[in-house]
């Protein structure tokens, strides 16, 4: 694996150009219904401290246990990284202090994760794909929620959220800007989600960001990294690094130096701000926890959980590409969201009747992701059926159908007939495409006599031709076949 991802973007300052150097900490809340060390729930929007077991409360003399579906979340997704998956890790304690985290300490790994080194595939754009190292993949215990927005003079701690178990994945310094630092953490959660380790739902906080960031002229060895603390939206994360890069080099060409610190980023502002000094290590004084023994387990354990997980979007999309014929980038496009690529499929053997698979792509990325984003959701959440896009790819295919007509089908799909069939649909309105030549050429010839001065040009220039098209659909109310309205027009007109 190579060490660094090659520079894509330099950053334009006063005095040249710098790099922007970016590692990532992601925060993975693993789905599970109980926490890592107690039986507590996990689940989100409760009460206010109604999640909250003796442990998680640390009341004296109460032991964690750990809980063995959260080893194995860990381990399917060091699997789905393509990571190293250690038989043997340790879990230490990271002594702090903050309101809440009753323990005064949380529960972690520091030397021996229980995955270590992997990698993910990232197309930051159609033409371009990078790697991105995994450094290291570990489990710990999240805090609570220290709540100050309740009172004007008092804060309050909700500790539903105390205990409850974390990924935390780190990639190496692999990412040389915003786009790249999106991309990666896009792709990061789609194999969460695919994996079902990790709901990714950045808005309810179960998967947030700590992003690294320094800058350095182009070949000069990594500079003074700052970290900005729990960034929870993709867009958010690339306006972070780049206020913070922007920051970081005009203090360099000021003849300053960078300090290495903890900073938070202010969306409404639009910078980031300092947090408190950035702690080393040995500051959390990490030890093993004695409460735990060493987490063990053997290879049929990692074997029968990779046995068993699910199509990843690397390997779907490849799969679409060879047994669909779709562009890499329409496959990419389709497997970002698990559910909008199984309704795909479903939409391509419906009925289990061979189609234009790229068509139904073309439909599903085009006419009705539109409207699906109109109204704030994703295809696969739209009440249009993928049998309904299938039966307009085929009206389409079997020429009963213009692509124009079939806009209006969807529409009417859309707004008046939910559950409608759109063969029957096109039926009882009579929205069937003429095709018969000698209704089209009537009226190519009466559109080409009344427009002699358009004819005359469209001969001398026949990119005029389009025109001509326009008015036979017109007239023909869209039902005219476009493929025989333009033979006819040619032929015409002799172009």
């Amino acid at each position: 694996m190579k060490p660094y991802a090659k520079p894509t973007k330099h950053i334009e300052g006063a005095t040249g150009d710098f790099e922007v150097v970016i590692g990532m900490e992601v925060h993975a809340q693993v789905t599970s219904k109980s926490k890592l060390f107690s039986g507590a729930s996990t689940g989100f929007g409760n009460e206010p401290n109604s999640n909250v077991s003796l442990v998680d409360a640390a009341m004296p003399g109460m032991l964690p246990v750990i809980n063995e579906e959260c080893v194995a979340q860990a381990v399917r997704t060091g699997l789905g990284l393509k990571a190293k998956i250690n038989l043997r890790s340790v879990f230490d304690r990271k002594n702090y202090f903050y309101p809440d985290l009753p323990q005064g300490y949380q529960i972690s790994q520091y030397k021996s994760p229980i995955v270590g080194e992997g990698a993910v595939a990232v197309d930051v754009s159609p033409t371009e794909q990078i790697e991105v190292g995994i450094e290291r993949l570990h489990l710990e215990q999240d805090a609570g929620k220290s709540l100050h927005d309740q009172s004007a003079t008092d804060s309050f701690v909700d500790l539903n959220r105390s205990g409850v178990a974390l990924m935390e994945i780190v990639s190496k310094p692999d990412l040389r800007s915003a786009d790249e630092a999106k991309a990666y953490v896009t792709k990061l959660r789609t194999i969460l989600r695919y994996l079902g380790t990790c709901d990714g739902n950045m808005e309810q906080g179960s998967l947030r960001a700590d992003v690294n960031v320094s800058v350095r002229r182009p070949g000069e060895p990594l500079g003074t990294r700052c970290e900005i603390k729990n960034v929870n939206s993709i867009r958010f994360i690339g306006q972070a690094i780049e206020a913070e890069a922007r920051r970081q080099i005009g203090i360099i060409e000021d003849g300053g130096k960078i300090d290495q610190e903890t900073r938070l980023f202010d969306p409404g502002r639009g910078e980031t701000r300092s947090m408190r000094s950035k702690e080393e290590a040995h500051d959390y004084r990490y030890f093993p926890d004695p409460d735990l023994l060493p987490l063990e387990f053997d290879q049929a354990f990692v074997d029968a959980l990779a046995g068993d997980l699910p199509e990843l979007p690397d390997a779907k999309k490849a799969r679409f590409v060879r047994d669909y014929g779709l562009p890499p980038y329409d496959a990419g496009v389709l497997v970002a969201d698990k559910d909008t690529a199984d309704y795909y499929e479903a939409a391509v053997k419906h009925r289990g009747s061979p189609r234009d698979a790229k068509l139904v792509a073309n439909w599903m990325t085009g006419d009705v992701a539109a409207y699906a984003n109109s109204v704030g959701l994703s295809v696969a959440q739209t009440h249009i059926k993928p049998g309904q896009i299938a039966e307009i790819v085929d009206l389409i295919s079997d020429g009963t159908i213009s692509g124009k007509i079939a806009k209006d089908v969807l529409a009417i799909v859309i707004a008046e007939d939910q559950d409608g069939d759109p063969r029957a649909i096109v039926e009882a309105r009579g929205m069937t495409q003429v095709t018969d030549h000698g209704a089209i050429a009537a009226c190519v010839d009466a559109i080409v006599a009344a427009n002699p001065d358009k004819a005359a040009q469209a001969r001398a220039k026949p990119s005029m031709l389009g025109w001509f098209v326009g008015q036979v659909m017109k007239n023909t109310g869209g039902k005219a076949n476009p493929r025989t309205v333009n033979e006819l027009l040619k032929a015409k007109l002799g172009v």
